[in-house]
């Protein structure tokens, strides 16, 4: 594991603890412009991280989900960003199921080449150079994670989102073989694929870049892909900030084989 890692691993923690110190008060959510919870505990994480960022790296740019009105204009140029989510779930967060993280990934030339998600309730961290690993560290110790294409027998298992329900998503769900589905929420649903608890990840609503960089990372660590439904990967750094339609997946062909990019043929 890089030294880059074992520094973003320490930051992401010690914004988790940032989070859970007011998970476990009564706090006020309030609403973002579009319409969106905010809780004190996105602002702690967001100043916890970068602060971090800005003093370990200090030529590399931030853009933060909480510091998100940096104008193309000026971030256009980026060759090397990180891109923050310092609570990503923050529904799950204000539902007090524990489904929430902090995602933090470094972009180069449009790409994630790091990724780390924590999940402060359950203290998993989930680690990623897509030029060497994946890994997973918890109270039971370290592992190396490699997505392994499931057998044609095997019931294929969906991760889908908790808070976010989606008809296009139920017709595409109704494509698929035989299947079963797991809810989670925020990025954990990468880390699900990534560690071998599910086969699949559609996402057809919207979601901003901050959401999936860090488990783009953490798939493709892995041996996996994050597609549009073409089956090209995500880019990151455009114009519009908001992503497409995506599909977490072992590998292009298997979503090929299983029908659901546009240009499948079953």
């Amino acid at each position: 594991m890089t030294a880059d890692l074992e520094f973003l691993s320490m930051l992401a923690r010690r914004a988790g603890a940032a989070i859970l110190e007011v998970y476990e008060t009564a706090f006020e959510v309030g609403k973002k412009a579009d319409h969106s919870p905010l809780t004190l505990a996105d602002t702690r994480s967001h100043n916890v991280i970068c602060q971090g960022l800005q003093a370990q790296f200090p030529d590399i740019p931030v853009l933060s989900e909480e510091g998100k009105s940096i104008p193309h204009a000026v971030r256009r140029d980026w060759e090397r960003f990180w891109l923050v989510d310092p609570l990503d779930g923050t529904k799950e967060f204000v539902k007090r199921n524990g489904e929430f993280t902090v995602n933090i990934a470094l972009i180069q030339d449009r790409q994630p080449i790091l990724g780390v998600i924590y999940i402060p309730v359950e203290d998993r961290l989930y680690l990623a150079d897509t030029r060497q690993a994946c890994w997973e560290l918890s109270k039971d110790g370290e592992q190396r994670l490699h997505i392994h294409p499931p057998l044609p027998s095997n019931r294929i298992r969906v991760a889908r989102s908790r808070s976010h329900p989606s008809p296009d998503l139920e017709a595409l769900l109704g494509r698929l073989p035989d299947h079963e589905t797991i809810s989670r929420g925020s990025a954990a649903k990468f880390c699900a694929v990534a560690a071998g608890q599910a086969e699949f990840y559609p996402r057809l609503g919207p979601t901003w870049e901050w959401d999936t960089a860090a488990g783009q990372a953490i798939v493709m660590a892995a041996g996996g892909v994050v597609v549009d439904l073409e089956g090209d990967a995500l880019s990151y750094n455009k114009e519009d900030l908001l992503n497409g339609p995506f599909l977490v997946a072992p590998s292009v062909s298997w979503l090929k084989q299983v029908g659901v990019l546009r240009n499948s043929r079953r």
